[in-house]
């Protein structure tokens, strides 16, 4: 009796192992299969210094409304900033980096005519005494 427990217990076991390692080479594979999107993309960095009376108040005030136009233009697909941490110290006394993501020049082109576009620009402009813009096609 003892045995035919341990033999349909050692089924038992075998099964539900063989169940949880299919299940998990299943989920794997489908996950490997997602494609990625290789499409190039137009990227728009932007980089600022502002002047040394811009509080940091004014600064975060001038980064949310920036990040505020990702959503409001539906021409930006993507947008990403930071601030500068490199140890190199050959910034220039540039200390932010945004950047944005189009699909094409054409959606740039809306983007930088866009009435929000405008009024950020006009929120920037008593805060920004230098800017470095750069734009390239990802490959």
């Amino acid at each position: 009796m003892t045995f035919l427990f341990c033999h349909h217990f050692h089924k038992l076991y075998n099964m539900k192992l063989f169940f949880i390692l299919f299940t998990l080479m299943t989920i794997f594979c489908s996950c490997s299969e997602e494609k990625k999107d290789v499409s190039p993309k137009l990227r728009h960095v932007v980089m600022f210094k502002y002047f040394d009376v811009s509080s940091d108040t004014d600064i975060t005030q001038v980064s949310e409304a920036f990040e505020n136009l990702y959503g409001t233009i539906p021409e930006v697909k993507a947008f990403e900033w930071g601030t500068n941490n490199s140890p190199e110290n050959l910034n220039q006394g540039f200390t932010h980096c945004y950047t944005l993501t189009f699909a094409s020049e054409e959606d740039r082109s809306i983007y930088d005519k866009h009435p929000a576009h405008k009024a950020f620009q006009d929120i920037l402009k008593p805060h920004m005494e230098k800017v470095f813009v750069i734009d390239y096609w990802t490959k």
